[in-house]
């Protein structure tokens, strides 16, 4: 058994995450009670009963062929003897890995630097504070302001999109996210009980979402933020959003400040997200409920009873903004938190646009949305709720992408994800339950995997109006608490469902599975096939394809392609591929694919012992399930946003620095600016010294 690094200090069920991360990202979701409490099917029960006979024949054969060429002599954390003296572009010393992959994989490592592999190099994109908007100041920690933050890059990037720039040579439009904000990393000094009016508004203002136009260099992969372009812009938590769809208008949604329910201020925690096929970029708000303080002076039974479904809880909140903002105090404005928790889309390329709330789409803590096309050209957006036990779900629309660069085609594609249907996935396993042990153990038939259902929940037509699908609850309310329409209908719960990404080669959709360590506990659902181990710490990734490859089909054949964690252990999985020629992963969160076809993964919480990092893996042909790991964070850091193109891989270092105890004063990471510099979450470009593409 080979000697894996040391774990890594962290908050215990929060899967590697410091206690600092959970406060700040999410509220302490991990450790609140979970939202939950229906009796639905848990995937992990469906996924443990499905493991195929075939996987056991490649088991089977894995364990031969290990056993003609003697035990692998580990070398580091989960790397073999072989894979780490192979040369570069090679995998365990034999061939050439696949393409895209031909990289000499990084081993698992705590050093606080992004490390790339051997003839890669980086450079720092764009980091927080930096100016973006004519006018803002250059940035300085000491002297911050709402105002400047305002035209300065957001804290803690996590989705980005590169798109095109028409014109203009060598440069693109980077969109990103700002998740959340740490005030204790910000602002020295920073008292949580007491905080001022100015660091809420800088916090306000760091939020949202950042254009910039970024310029690459001739000579290599570098990437340079353009400052003051005209197309740079910020939204921030107090910019205006507007909602549309079905609940445009509903009573739900409506407040003091806006009567008629048409028009938000601001949006929260923006985490991954996805691109459109029309140009549009789109965003998940994803934890929300910890920003709405006084719920539990709530006494109506009913909205008590849904904003615990959503993870809205207690008195005062964590940044304490209801001091300073009477929306963010539900016994002052209860429908406030109902104007979150839905998918942004974004035009990039019109700086004076209004960005909308698509409620079609359904509210729940949007992990990502990534769209796919019908064969007659209607979107199809694929979603996770991360959340553990809970739900991915997708939305098809009723109207087809109009062609051409027109003002009219452009004018129609912003109204595609208006109208449509809503659903919610059901998985079944095709193994007994007898056959899932809850310790990852492939049934009898050797694999994971099953069938599933697309359940509708709701569908909107033109004009707001909606027919409800669900018994007992009305369009308006499946919308807006779509958590329960998925508790009433029986949809499979699952172990944290984040990024879900179809493959643009051929059409799988891949859904990334954190992690669950409440799975099997007392009371709570245990495993299933499709989530095949209790107290799961080092999730997986579920591999789904539509009937007859059709992204509007209705049901589906599911399996999983990975289980993560340390290779050494027997209950992982990737895909049938020789366990000791891949990298150990462990989290895993967002996904992406690159030119050849191979999904790259980024983790949220290594429960291995290294830093969180970015990994490629083969979905095709005799190397699929090869994995191996491109890169790794700096300390206390999470990979986000991964792009992977043909000569350039861009990720976000979200929260650097962000360990327990560690503070603006004390910084616990010297990345990106080295020591004595305040830690600052950034975006970062690798690419080959050589200039060739990227793992070929």
């Amino acid at each position: 058994m080979p000697k894996l690094l040391p774990i890594i200090t962290s908050h215990q069920g929060s899967g590697g995450r410091s206690a600092l991360t959970c406060r700040f990202r999410c509220g302490d979701a991990c450790f609140n009670e979970v939202p939950n409490t229906s009796d639905n099917e848990y995937v992990g029960d469906v996924i443990a009963g499905a493991l195929s006979r075939r996987s056991m024949m490649r088991a089977a054969a894995v364990v031969t062929v290990a056993t003609a060429a003697g035990s692998a002599v580990i070398a580091g954390p989960g790397v073999s003897e072989a894979a780490a003296a192979a040369p570069e572009g090679r995998t365990a010393g034999k061939s050439k890995g696949a393409r895209g992959l031909r990289f000499a994989p990084v081993a698992p490592n705590t050093t606080d630097a992004v490390t790339v592999p051997t003839g890669y190099e980086q450079n720092v994109v764009i980091r927080w504070g930096e100016p973006i908007l004519r006018g803002a100041p250059a940035f300085d920690p000491d002297k911050q302001t709402a105002k400047a933050q305002a035209g300065q890059f957001g804290y803690n990037n996590d989705f980005l999109s590169l798109l095109p720039l028409r014109g203009e040579h060598g440069r693109q439009l980077l969109v990103a996210n700002h998740e959340y904000t740490d005030e204790v990393l910000m602002f020295k000094g920073y008292d949580p009980q007491n905080p001022t009016r100015e660091q809420v508004e800088i916090a306000w203002a760091a939020h949202g979402l950042s254009v910039v136009v970024v310029e690459g260099e001739r000579k290599s992969g570098a990437l340079r933020a353009v400052s003051r372009h005209h197309l740079n812009r910020r939204l921030t938590a107090t910019s205006r959003f507007r909602l549309t769809g079905p609940v445009a208008g509903s009573p739900l949604v409506r407040t003091k400040a806006d009567p008629r329910g048409t028009t938000v201020l601001g949006t929260l925690n923006n985490c991954a997200g996805g691109t459109t096929p029309w140009g549009t970029t789109l965003h998940g708000e994803e934890n929300f409920n910890q920003y709405f303080a006084n719920a539990a002076k709530v006494t109506d039974p009913t909205a008590a009873a849904r904003l615990k479904r959503y993870g809205v809880s207690g008195e005062a909140s964590e940044r304490k903004w209801e001091r300073f903002d009477d929306r963010f105090d539900l016994a002052k404005e209860p429908n406030e938190a109902n104007r979150f928790g839905w998918v942004v889309e974004l035009d990039p390329y019109d700086p004076d646009s209004t960005p909308r709330k698509r409620t079609a789409l359904g509210r729940f803590k949007h992990e990502a949305a990534q769209p796919r096309l019908t064969h007659d050209g209607r979107p199809v957006v694929y979603m996770g709720d991360d959340e553990k036990f809970d739900y991915f779900y997708k939305f098809v629309s009723s109207k087809r992408v109009a062609k051409g660069k027109s003002r009219a085609a452009h004018e129609h594609n912003l109204t595609l994800l208006d109208e449509g249907t809503l659903y919610v996935a059901k998985l079944t396993g095709d193994s007994p339950a007898s056959e899932i042990d809850g310790k990852g153990t492939l049934p009898q038939d050797g694999e994971f995997d099953g069938s599933g259902t697309w359940i509708p929940l709701a569908t909107a037509g033109p004009g707001g109006k909606a027919v409800s699908h669900v018994e007992g609850m009305t369009a308006e309310e499946v919308y807006v608490f779509t958590r329960l329409a998925g508790d009433k209908v029986g949809a499979t719960k699952m172990d944290r469902p984040e990024d879900i990404e179809p493959s643009p080669h051929t059409g799988k959709v891949y859904v990334a599975l954190t992690n669950n360590s409440d799975r099997g506990k007392a009371g709570k659902a245990g495993a299933d096939e499709a989530n095949p181990r209790n107290l799961n710490k080092h999730g997986q990734i579920l591999e789904l394809t539509e009937r007859r490859n059709r992204a509007e089909a209705t049901t589906f054949a599911w399996s999983l392609f990975l289980v993560a964690g340390d290779p050494n252990d027997p209950s992982t999985y990737f895909a049938g591929f020789p366990k000791d020629r891949v990298s150990p992963i462990s989290c895993p969160d967002n996904v992406t694919f690159d030119p050849h076809g191979n999904l790259w993964i980024s983790t949220d919480g290594n429960q291995l012992g290294s830093h969180d990092g970015l990994f490629g893996v083969a979905t095709r042909g005799e190397r699929r399930g090869e994995l191996k790991q491109f890169l790794t964070m700096p300390k206390g850091a999470e990979t986000c946003g991964p792009l992977v193109q043909d000569r350039r891989v861009v990720v976000a270092v979200q929260h650097p620095g962000e360990i327990d105890g560690a503070s603006a004063e004390k910084p616990a990471s010297a990345w990106p600016d080295g020591p004595g510099k305040i830690v600052r979450p950034s975006v970062v470009s690798v690419w080959r010294a050589d200039g060739r593409d990227i793992g070929v």
